[in-house]
């Protein structure tokens, strides 16, 4: 249930942003190892927004693969199932892209942010 949290950040970001203004779009990038389902997000943020000048706004959400870097020649590379190897034959290691969680623009009637 963190994505009622994640969906009233997105809100309070939003509302602050627009000054009064209606939201018409509000664009995400959220990572697939980040634990947020998209579909339960819009569900809140729908529930949340109605009724304020963020109701009806689309929430357009990217997700973001997360990536392995290589010990050995230091590339990022999408990890294949079951496997941490990079194609030089070098071991991924975790890092933080598809982790995260960010607001990339928040577009009013009057222009985007």
């Amino acid at each position: 249930m963190h994505e009622y949290s994640y969906a009233d950040h997105v809100f309070q970001t939003a509302v602050r942003f627009a000054c009064g203004k209606k939201v018409e779009k509000i664009s995400l990038a959220v990572g697939e190892a980040a634990g947020v389902s998209p579909e339960i997000l819009k569900t809140y943020f729908a529930l949340i927004a109605e009724g304020t000048e963020c109701g009806g706004a689309e929430l357009e959400i990217e997700t973001v693969k997360p990536m392995l870097k290589c010990g050995s020649c230091g590339k990022h590379f999408v990890r294949k199932p079951f496997s941490f190897a990079c194609v030089c034959g070098g071991d991924g290691r975790p890092t933080d892209v598809g982790r995260g969680f960010l607001i990339k623009h928040i577009e009013t009637a009057g222009g985007q942010h």
